[in-house]
C-alpha cells in the first residue's frame, strides 16, 4: 500500500513539476509598448528630480550663503538625486524584460545605466560632506571639483543603446503617452 502511494506521490510531483516547468516557460515579459510606457513612467519623476538638482546647484555656486548652508544643501540636493536614481532603478527592474530580442540585455543595461548614475551622486554626496566648511575658497573649489567628477561619471553611466537596438522598443518608446 505504502508503495502505491510513494509511487503515486513521485508522479504527482513529477507532473506538478513539469507544469510549473511549462507555465515558467511560457510566461512572457511585457510587451514593448508597455514596457516603454513602464520605464518612461519611472523616468519621468527621476528626470523632474535630476531638473531640480540642475538648477539648485547652479543657485548654490553663485548665492550668498556661508559654506555650512551650501554645504547642507547640497548634501542634501545629491542624497535626493542618489535616492531618486535608485527608485528609478527599481522601477525600470520591476518593469521587467521587454519582449524583443535582447530584451535582458536592455533591460539590464538601463537597470545599469541608473545604477552607475545613483552612485555617481552618492559619491558626490559623500565628497561634499567630507568638506571643512572653514575656508570658504577652499570649500567651494572642493564643491566645484566633486561637480566636475559627477558629470564625468554621469556622462560615462549614460546608456550605450548601439549594441540594444530594437525598432520595435523605438517605436514603442515614440508611440506611448507616458514617454512624451
Amino acid at each position: 500500500m505504502r508503495t502505491c502511494r510513494a509511487a503515486a506521490a513521485g508522479k504527482f510531483t513529477v507532473v506538478l513539476a513539469t507544469l510549473l516547468l511549462l507555465t515558467a516557460c511560457s510566461s512572457s515579459g511585457p510587451s514593448p509598448r508597455a514596457w516603454a510606457a513602464s520605464v518612461c513612467s519611472a523616468l519621468t519623476p527621476w528626470r523632474a528630480e535630476i531638473s531640480k538638482l540642475t538648477s539648485s546647484t547652479d543657485q548654490q555656486m553663485t548665492a550668498q550663503t556661508t559654506p555650512a548652508q551650501a554645504k547642507e544643501n547640497l548634501v542634501r540636493l545629491f542624497g535626493g538625486a542618489e535616492q531618486a536614481s535608485e527608485t528609478a532603478r527599481r522601477k525600470v527592474e520591476q518593469a521587467g524584460v521587454p519582449e524583443v530580442e535582447h530584451g535582458e540585455e536592455v533591460s539590464a543595461g538601463f537597470s545599469a545605466s541608473l545604477a552607475s548614475m545613483r552612485d555617481a551622486y552618492g559619491r558626490a554626496r559623500s565628497t561634499i560632506d567630507g568638506l571643512g566648511t572653514g575656508e570658504a575658497s577652499t570649500f567651494y573649489e572642493g564643491v566645484q571639483d566633486a561637480v566636475e567628477v559627477l558629470q564625468r561619471e554621469y556622462d560615462a553611466s549614460a546608456l550605450d543603446t548601439s549594441r540594444l537596438d530594437s525598432e520595435e522598443l523605438k517605436r514603442a518608446f515614440d508611440e506611448v503617452p507616458e514617454c512624451r
